[in-house]
């Protein structure tokens, strides 16, 4: 298989894709959260996510306004279809926050993978602070694998807290992750493995998997995204 980025629903493009093709999901998915009532997390991503009054940087993007059930229903669906196309013990990483780190441990398990732990990423002190409240400084990386992880893989040792701050040079989505943070995370597919990332966002799992000399394919359903995408993975050296 060819590195690939193709635009249309996950859900609609991974049952094309040929079974136990690849050797590690990595993915960000819409969170569906951003509020606490069902009328919260059913507003733009702009208005859940951004601060009152900022500028808009960046484009909204689609499916990030389910409720719990039917997002743990949803997460369920295509994380089936990718465990099809996953090989035996390929590692599984889900990016997720505090509200649905719950349900994103249940969706994992629901859909047949073994749930391994949980990593986080630390952005660092630079998010906005509320006086007498914890810093909400942290996102969190649910991991497993498709059945049994051999130790023997021909991976490094990764860190349980990774600390990068989000740098407005290199944000190129809403919700976009450091590439830095995404290049330290690929290193968990075995070398000259294949990476799997069915909401490819901007592209910076893509990025990050070019840069650290893995193949890869992504599917991303936003049309302004996918081209953002296009664009950084044809300038990646």
């Amino acid at each position: 298989m060819k590195n690939e980025l193709i635009h249309g629903d996950a859900l609609t493009v991974l049952p094309t894709l040929p079974a136990a093709s690849f050797d590690a999901l990595i993915t960000d998915p819409p969170y569906a959260s951003g509020g606490v009532h069902a009328s919260s997390r059913q507003q733009s991503p702009q208005a859940k996510y951004m601060q009152s009054g900022t500028a808009q940087l960046h484009a909204d993007f689609v499916g990030d306004e389910r409720d719990q059930r039917s997002h743990l229903a949803w997460m369920r669906l295509w994380l089936v279809e990718c465990s099809r196309v996953l090989k035996d013990g390929a590692p599984v990483l889900l990016f997720t926050d505090w509200r649905q780190l719950p349900l994103t441990t249940d969706a994992l398990q629901c859909a047949g993978f073994t749930w391994r732990g949980v990593a986080v990423w630390d952005k660092t002190e630079g998010v906005r602070p509320q006086l007498g409240r914890f810093r909400n400084q942290a996102e969190y990386v649910v991991w497993g694998s498709k059945g049994n992880m051999p130790l023997g893989r021909r991976a490094p040792v990764l860190p349980g807290v990774i600390r990068e701050s989000v740098r407005k040079a290199d944000k190129h989505h809403m919700t976009g992750k450091p590439t830095d943070l995404m290049r330290q995370l690929v290193r968990i597919c075995e070398e000259g493995g294949r990476i799997l990332d069915p909401f490819a966002g901007s592209g910076t799992t893509l990025v990050a998997a070019e840069l650290e000399g893995y193949n890869w394919t992504g599917i991303e359903m936003t049309g302004h995204y996918h081209d953002v995408a296009r664009s950084r993975l044809t300038c990646t050296p």
